[in-house]
């Protein structure tokens, strides 16, 4: 046994869980009740005549029941303790290794598609993302476009050619709202790089600082953990901004074009800032290569001891011991009936205990209710992170589905992730997670097939292609006939009758042995098993085969379900 017990820093004693020593009012409220009970029983000798106590009051030992009752209430007072967490001396834990992540903050404003970088300055921000992926920075990386509103292109990831895939499509057409909301983008940049104590490193591409984007940055530095490596995608010259039609650029109010060019004091005054670094613009990449090696060289972020929060070690444990030896006692004539009667007594007259749980455990009623296709009561109860995330899933609930797949760490939780990210409408994610699942078993052969459908999706390609079709149904093509009849073309048009009616309906074309298909807006009922309808054969009509329609989409609903409102006062460019 420890020694610890026999030094007790009382001055450091406190419990973990404080709000369960309540729970001994009760405790000795029942003991006070039977100890009351016992002098009934001697009362009564005093009104029964003797002859006749010995068949009216049962023999036993009345001290033997206090004996009962006291060691019962001391079992009762020994877990509660025990449960209330006693504590007076701290665990001593090994220091913490972090990785930083990376979010890259890509400026889609109409601004961005001025010539007086070439081709333009979002097509040559697009190769320096690209140059800086290629040099393996090794950091979890995430991409967040904005204009007039702020969106994630893609959530932290380390596949660097999803990234690469969403990148070569965008435009500003893909935001809804024109402008330039870098506040708003700054805001989501912190959110992702909350997910973890470790300092982030955000890299701003952009053509617009002014005044207020001084103050933003300012702002961002000092309010959180992170540091700012800054892009500016503009010249001194400068150039006119082009409009949404060729040969046309935007005016003002008095008829001029309107002219982007870059604000030097703005970037000496960021630069002056002590988290801030200017990177300036190259035309080779050992710009982005630089910045590769730095965050390659801070990836790893070890936290302070300072920083940590007190963690007591919970020496209630220890308890068991002489819980343990009280109840042994129990296993005496008669004990056991006397000890169940009374648990089942008070289980019954508590509010928030149910009487069930004594007989049946959580997901054993989990699984009732599954079968019971109860899926939302299944998902509540269910321990285990593989099934309560497939009741969710079942359910409709595919938030609360990832995050129950996402505390499994086999291949089967890894590929459950991708369904359930499938149906949340995050295909890159998807893709993460099939990937994930063919890492940790090369032979899953339907998260292979899985990962391969979502990744032509998202790269631009249909994923059934028009030659792998068979001939449609025979029944189809049974139902109606090819009209071989000689058509009259004398005119006169005659009212159909009612017996014209059921004749036989006929055509004039015939089926083709193909058939076509639609764009898929769910996911297709082999889709869990991996299996593809190659058997079939299906004539795919035209989709949307680029990645940008699909964010374009998403970005809609998401400013349509958070109500989000484009800024009356911001530019339009």
């Amino acid at each position: 046994m420890d020694d610890a017990w026999l030094h007790i820093n009382w001055q450091d004693f406190h419990f973990l869980r404080p709000h369960l020593l309540w729970f001994l009012a009760p405790a000795l409220l029942v003991i006070m009740i039977a100890l009351t009970g016992l002098r009934e029983n001697v009362r009564w000798q005093d009104v029964i005549a003797p002859h006749l106590r010995q068949f009216m009051i049962k023999k036993g030992s009345e001290n033997r029941k206090k004996w009962m009752h006291l060691a019962f209430f001391t079992c009762i007072s020994i877990a509660i303790i025990g449960l209330a967490g006693p504590s007076w001396r701290k665990i001593q834990e090994p220091e913490k290794i972090l990785e930083t992540p990376l979010v890259i903050l890509l400026d889609l404003s109409q601004s961005m598609m001025a010539t007086d970088i070439q081709p333009t300055r979002l097509e040559r921000a697009k190769f320096k993302i690209e140059d800086l992926l290629d040099a393996n920075p090794g950091a979890l990386t995430a991409l967040i476009g904005f204009a007039g509103s702020s969106h994630t292109i893609v959530p932290l990831t380390r596949d660097y050619t999803i990234i690469k895939s969403h990148i070569k499509t965008l435009s500003p057409n893909v935001i809804p709202f024109p402008g330039s909301n870098l506040e708003s983008a700054l805001i989501l940049a912190d959110t992702l790089t909350s997910s973890t104590n470790a300092p982030g490193n955000v890299l701003l591409i952009s053509d617009d600082f002014s005044e207020d984007s001084f103050v933003q940055i300012q702002n961002f530095v000092i309010n959180t953990n992170n540091q700012m490596t800054i892009v500016p995608m503009n010249t001194l010259a400068g150039a006119n901004i082009p409009g949404k039609r060729k040969n046309q650029f935007l005016k003002n109010k008095n008829g001029e074009n309107i002219k982007s060019s870059l604000n030097q004091d703005i970037l000496t005054k960021l630069a002056s800032l002590e988290k801030v670094t200017i990177s300036p613009l190259t035309l080779d990449k050992s710009d982005v290569e630089l910045l590769a090696n730095n965050i390659s060289d801070s990836l790893e972020f070890k936290e302070d001891a300072e920083e940590k929060e007190d963690n007591w070690k919970d020496d209630g444990f220890w308890l068991i011991i002489p819980f343990a030896l009280i109840v042994l006692v129990w296993f005496r004539k008669g004990w056991v009936i006397y000890s169940l009667f009374i648990m089942m007594t008070l289980s019954s007259c508590s509010e928030k205990s149910k009487f069930i749980d004594l007989w049946e455990t959580k997901d054993y009623q989990a699984q009732k209710h599954f079968d019971k296709e109860e899926y939302e009561q299944a998902g509540t109860l269910f321990s285990d992170p593989m099934h309560q995330g497939v009741a969710w899933y079942k359910a409709g609930d595919y938030a609360k589905a990832i995050h129950a797949f996402e505390q499994d760490t086999t291949a089967q939780g890894a590929y459950n992730l991708g369904l359930a990210y499938y149906k949340n409408g995050d295909l890159a994610a998807a893709a993460m997670a099939f990937g994930k699942a063919t890492a940790i078993d090369p032979d899953f052969k339907a998260a292979k097939n899985n990962q391969e459908l979502v990744q032509q999706v998202l790269e631009g390609t249909s994923p059934a292609k028009a030659e792998e079709a068979t001939e449609a149904p025979k029944e189809q093509t049974a139902k109606n006939i090819q009209n071989k009849d000689q058509e009259d073309l004398g005119g006169g048009g005659q009212e159909a009758t009612k017996e014209d009616m059921q004749q036989e309906r006929k055509e004039e074309t015939v089926g083709t042995d193909t058939r076509t298909g639609k764009e898929m807006e769910e996911v297709p009922p082999d889709f869990e098993s991996g299996k593809s309808e190659s058997s079939q054969k299906v004539l795919m009509r035209k989709v949307d085969d680029d990645p940008s329609l699909f964010l374009k989409r998403k970005f809609k609903h998401q400013v349509k379900q958070k109500n989000i409102k484009a800024n009356p006062q911001s530019t339009t460019w």
